[in-house]
């Protein structure tokens, strides 16, 4: 995430890492989170069919979701529940007790003893096929799936093609495209989905997708260039999330501690962003549960979540400590803890000899939205309080005629910092 150029795929991979969740501390074992997370990141732009069947036989899915204790003898209905539920077709509104829009308990049931026999192999850190715990019976859906039966058969051959035909069934419901592009549009777009939204924007993208063989690229390109995409009211309608806010900051001010190069010093320092995170809710790898992070299912609230009480406190403290009172990194051995300069972060402004110029640009840089003009003049009196623009001007020609001069440098370099503290700490920050 943060050493990536400009580039769309770690948004992706975590996309893909919070829609089929998975918890380290319920796997247990750090080799197979690795596993996973290069699975998807190899996979981070292709088939979503070809994902979802890789993601069922993944080590550590089989560990997270108990489908290495599915046996014929012992069905575990856990993994046969969220393929349908969470991560594929969903479920829709219940119209009966275990009878939902898309599916029903009876094809939950039938697609646990399906996926019988499959387990993770601890000493390669694969899955195995034990033949004799695999359910060789045939497999009879309910009419949400056209009451299709799957045949049974025996040996892993057979079971291989028992997988692919559940999962075959499942992509051919209109609804499988349905359900992931709304997921994708609540990601990187918004979270309220109304009656316009699904006409012109969810539907068309769904039909784009199940006909380009659930391909994710045309989805992602078509809704990248649409003119919706771009609309005012999408642009900074979202509250950051912590990967967002920590990494995005760090990214975009760049200090060389948070990019070390040596092993113990990049352990030190990413360990530090991942609890940061952590503390405002993305615990990355230990998701909270298999539904994902709930700021992109959990109605009404949705993204609010990421902000409360506690983690208002937490986001702010981060950028106080990265822009003014300095990043504590844990037991990092460093002579000076990290934080940004104020006089790199100046060269990005087209005249720093002009205090409005200033304020301007680094609105710019770091808001989503655009202030109104009663909050430049603020954000201004921040910079040079009470003062006429003419005192930063002299100001700043004092010091660039004399850089090496601590005094001078600190003059300037002491009020930059201020008003970048204060403008991390506007609501404003808080959006993307």
């Amino acid at each position: 995430m943060s050493n990536q150029t400009i580039s769309l795929r770690e948004k992706m991979v975590l996309f893909w890492h919070n829609h089929f969740a998975c918890g380290g501390n319920t796997v247990k074992d750090a080799r197979y989170m690795y596993k996973q997370n290069a699975l998807l990141r190899t996979n981070v732009f292709g088939n979503f069919k070809t994902l979802a069947r890789l993601i069922t036989l993944d080590p550590a899915m089989l560990r997270y979701l108990s489908g290495t204790f599915n046996t014929k003898a012992s069905p575990n209905e856990n993994y046969a529940r969220e393929l349908q539920e969470l991560f594929t077709i969903g479920k829709g509104p219940e119209i009966a007790p275990g009878n939902y829009t898309h599916y029903t308990e009876s094809d939950i049931k039938a697609a646990a003893k399906i996926l019988t026999g499959w387990s993770d192999d601890q000493s390669k850190i694969a899955f195995k096929f034990t033949d004799n715990n695999h359910d060789t019976s045939d497999k009879t859906f309910s009419a949400a799936y056209g009451n299709r039966v799957i045949k049974g058969g025996k040996g892993q051959a057979e079971a291989t093609r028992e997988l692919d035909e559940l999962l075959t069934m499942i992509f051919d419901q209109n609804q499988t495209s349905v359900y992931l592009v709304r997921k994708i549009y609540r990601w990187f777009v918004d979270y309220v989905i109304d009656d316009t939204v699904e006409t012109t924007i969810i539907q068309p993208l769904a039909t784009l997708f199940k006909s380009s063989n659930y391909e994710i690229k045309p989805v992602l390109e078509a809704l990248f260039k649409s003119a919706h995409f771009y609309e005012n009211a999408k642009v900074g309608c979202m509250i950051k999330s912590p990967a967002d806010l920590v990494v995005g900051t760090i990214r975009q001010f760049r200090h060389p501690m948070l990019f070390p190069t040596t092993l113990p010093q990049i352990q030190w320092a990413y360990r530090t962003l991942r609890r940061i995170m952590g503390t405002m809710q993305l615990d990355i790898m230990n998701l909270p549960n298999v539904a994902g992070l709930p700021a992109y299912w959990q109605e009404p609230l949705f993204h609010e979540i990421w902000i409360n009480a506690d983690t208002l406190q937490k986001r702010i403290k981060f950028t106080n400590d990265y822009s003014f009172d300095k990043l504590q990194l844990d037991e990092m051995d460093y002579d000076e803890a990290p934080r940004l300069d104020p006089l790199e972060v100046v060269k990005l402004v087209s005249d720093p000899t002009n205090a409005t110029t200033i304020v301007n640009d680094f609105a710019k840089l770091m808001f989503a939205v655009q202030l109104s003009s009663e909050q430049i003049t603020e954000l201004k009196n921040v910079l040079i309080p009470g003062l006429p623009d003419y005192e930063w001007t002299a100001e700043w020609s004092d010091y660039k005629a004399n850089p090496d001069d601590d005094t001078k440098q600190a003059a300037v370099a002491d009020r930059l910092r201020l008003l970048l503290k204060y403008m991390f700490a506007m609501a404003e920050y808080q959006l993307a």
